[in-house]
């Protein structure tokens, strides 16, 4: 490539000399182009007058199979307006290590690749490519218009091992996330209320599991807000122990019959599952085993009528569904139901609010899992606020 091709790339700059490293790396020498004046990055006017010329090593992007490298004589100017100051370089921003082409090719190929690999493929630390990607996100994630926010979400995920967790927010309309922090305490969520101001009074409804802190800090905060606790943890509340302890119960009381016991322990997941998600061959294991057990039988049916008053048509309606349903668990003669409905009976109100505010965390259930992916691409996040970047970014939301 002659000289005239390579000064298309970089301007106010000519290649004075170039030679190829080893079989991978290609060194370009630059050299300040005569016809074009140096420019004060401050004042944006030309300048003639050079203070001083330091040589940096960047890196471009790479050139066919070949990563490139470049010797850059960077000058300080004499401005007289401005005094010493570097001469604006357009495609070299600031004290960037890596040229402006390569950059933005970072920036697309994160949206596609795991840091690692991206780190790999051009050639850079992976600590130099989580920067560039953590500084688009600043650059160009915007911030959640939350005088419009009515009904929210809530949920908690964890970060780590070790019980370490962060609450995640989002927007039941538009399924945006719009605020991300550590913690799942009142002291933890409490930001996020305090930066909504008096954004705060239009809160109408926020669903959320079984959480206290969030409960009572929500009571707090929104005035008009109504609590609806989401059906799928409190349905997997009353899986975890009532099913869960009357299965274990049931297969105690059948130690002499060790064929029989082991049927019962082993089909956790089998009573667990929607009957509608069960495959043919499950469901008929499904049916000879609730006919086979009486205590069985019931926990499951009632399972299935817990979940009916999320969709009852009114609130007066869920309110005698709840009764006839905490009727019947009392009258079981099964202690795990019994004290499940005492335990249950202090959050009606929040799942009687579900008849007026068809709400649920399902969808942040989902982004979860999503959030789990997130991680495993990254190999796991030590920069917290980077993490919360990328995770806003996955849910920009829904246009309205």
């Amino acid at each position: 490539m002659n000289a005239s091709a390579w000064n298309l790339f970089w301007k106010g700059f000519t290649v004075a000399h170039h030679e190829f490293l080893d079989a991978q790396t290609l060194w370009l020498q630059l050299e300040p182009d005569d016809r074009i004046p140096p420019v004060c990055s401050s004042c944006d006017h030309a300048c003639f007058l050079i203070h001083d010329v330091h040589h940096r090593r960047v890196r471009e992007a790479p050139l066919l199979i070949y990563q490139v490298v470049l010797e850059v004589p960077v000058r300080r100017l004499r401005c007289p307006v401005c005094g010493p100051t570097r001469e604006r370089i357009d495609w070299l921003p600031g004290r960037a290590g890596v040229t402006d082409t390569l950059r933005q090719w970072v920036e697309r190929l994160v949206n596609l690749l795991p840091i690692r690999h991206v780190a790999d493929l051009v050639g850079l630390h992976w600590h130099t490519v989580k920067t560039i990607d953590k500084r688009r996100l600043q650059r160009d994630l915007p911030e959640p218009d939350r005088t419009r926010l009515r009904r929210l979400m809530m949920d908690e995920f964890a970060l780590h091992k070790g019980h370490r967790y962060a609450t995640v927010v989002a927007c039941a309309d538009t399924q945006q996330v719009v605020w991300i922090g550590e913690g799942r305490s009142r002291e933890a969520i409490r930001p996020f209320f305090e930066c909504l101001g008096d954004a705060r009074q239009q809160i109408e409804a926020v669903a959320m599991d079984m959480n206290s802190a969030f409960d009572l800090e929500v009571k707090a905060q929104c005035p008009n807000a109504v609590v609806v606790y989401d059906r799928f943890h409190v349905v997997a509340k009353y899986g975890r122990e009532v099913m869960d302890r009357v299965r274990v119960d049931q297969a105690n009381q059948l130690r002499d019959d060790k064929a029989s016991r082991k049927v019962i322990k082993s089909s956790r997941w089998l009573l667990l599952r929607n009957a509608d998600n069960l495959k043919p061959e499950q469901a008929v294991k499904l049916e000879e085993l609730l006919a086979a057990n009486a205590s069985l039988t019931t926990a499951y049916l009632l399972k299935d009528q817990l979940k009916t008053l999320w969709f009852a048509e009114n609130e007066a309606t869920a309110r005698s569904a709840w009764q006839e349903w905490a009727d019947m668990a009392l009258s079981s003669g099964i202690g795990a139901l019994a004290h499940f409905v005492r335990k249950l009976e202090p959050y009606l109100e929040g799942i009687v609010s579900s008849a007026r505010h068809r709400l649920n965390t399902s969808v942040l259930e989902g982004m979860n899992n999503r959030i789990k992916v997130i991680k495993r691409m990254a190999y796991g996040y030590r920069d917290m606020a980077y993490f919360f970047l990328k995770i806003r970014a996955a849910f920009p939301g829904k246009v309205r």
